[in-house]
């Protein structure tokens, strides 16, 4: 590669990170109609919209025929699977199963094609394949949808977007939509980043929002139904003891990695931000220990650029130097000059990862 080349590279790298100094946050309560209020303490452990369905004694889907739209993080308290608990609800029938991208287990990186549960020898029609939402035939049977899946909290996350096909395909239908809701694993109080553009909606961006909008996936139905004028028949399962000031560790909710590559807490934070560099030619860690949580290329010098992000002196952050060599993806089996970010202050990061992406 030409040296004027990994210049301009490196100097795009730095570019992106510095401009977190140039964009002030927007940084506000995302409040809706069934959000709870910002509490400095824990009221109790964090009752997510399953935990709370099956304290109902799943009253509301009584006498329902139901699609479940899900994957591997829905779990409730007790680690049972959103499929096994509302297979077994009284007065349940539960007729299809629907997956999103990485397919019910959460570990795919490819188009997928429908298969069969083995628990329950229903069909699992995914929605990351021929097509990307639910169909006549898919639907055959089923008067309300149920959806339970852990998002990241960003708008380029296909989750967010797959619950928003659904639900204009349920509302084409006259289909009942609920969806169990979950946290936000970044909080409900940080709103930041560029909106999407109106014209550059696809499946990695449903809906002109920031790239951090700080609702819950249940809000996020809400604010799609209103303001997209999906009018689904929606019901959202609100969670209990939640607050808007939770990041997902206070939520004592055990963390399941939502995709392959958002394995961590950590990463979570970081990801919204991050995300951009591989559009410039830059490894983010995938096929590595720690994707999201450090960045490079084998034209990049990892001590120069970790010592001039750290001379920016941004809020909740420390980069130092960490060259890795990727299994797969990019640089894959080639040793990348890396930078490994740090995060100390969660709050105080956040207010700047979310501006990494433009």
């Amino acid at each position: 590669m030409p040296a004027s080349r990994r210049v301009f590279r490196c100097a795009l790298g730095l570019i992106i990170f510095a401009g977190i100094l140039a964009c002030p946050a927007v940084a506000q309560s995302a409040t809706t109609k069934h959000a709870s209020h910002r509490s400095n303490s824990r009221a109790g452990r964090v009752q997510t919209g399953l935990d709370v369905l099956e304290s109902q004694k799943f009253a509301p889907l009584r006498g329902k025929h139901i699609g479940i739209i899900t994957n591997h993080t829905g779990r409730d308290s007790q680690g049972k699977s959103t499929i096994e608990l509302l297979a077994h609800a009284p007065g349940v029938q539960v007729v299809a199963i629907f997956s999103p991208e990485h397919g019910l287990g959460g570990q795919l990186d490819e188009r997928l094609s429908s298969t069969k549960d083995p628990s329950t020898g229903l069909h699992v029609f995914t929605l990351y394949g021929e097509t990307l939402r639910p169909t006549d035939e898919m639907l055959k049977g089923v008067d309300t949808l149920v959806f339970d899946i852990q998002d990241a909290g960003v708008r380029f996350y296909t989750y967010t977007v797959t619950l928003a096909y659904a639900m204009e395909e349920a509302a084409k239908r006259h289909i009942a939509f609920y969806v169990l809701d979950r946290p936000n694993p970044l909080g409900g109080e940080i709103i930041e980043g560029p909106i999407l553009d109106s014209d550059k909606t696809d499946f990695v961006g449903y809906y002109p929002i920031p790239v951090r909008y700080g609702l819950t996936i249940g809000e996020l139905a809400q604010f799609f139904n209103s303001e997209n004028h999906i009018n689904a028949d929606l019901h959202v399962i609100a969670m209990k003891n939640w607050h808007r000031n939770y990041f997902f560790e206070s939520t004592g909710i055990r963390w399941i990695p939502p995709s392959p590559n958002l394995r961590t807490i950590k990463g979570s934070i970081v990801y919204p931000g991050l995300e951009i560099l591989q559009n410039a030619g830059v490894s983010v860690g995938r096929g590595t220990e720690a994707p999201f949580e450090e960045f490079g290329a084998p034209w990049m010098d990892g001590e120069k650029m970790s010592s001039a992000l750290n001379a920016t002196h941004l809020p909740g952050l420390k980069f130092v130097t960490q060259p890795f060599i990727p299994v797969s993806g990019l640089y894959a089996g080639r040793r990348c000059g890396g930078v490994g970010i740090r995060v100390g202050d969660r709050a105080a990061a956040g207010g700047g990862a979310g501006r990494l992406h433009p």
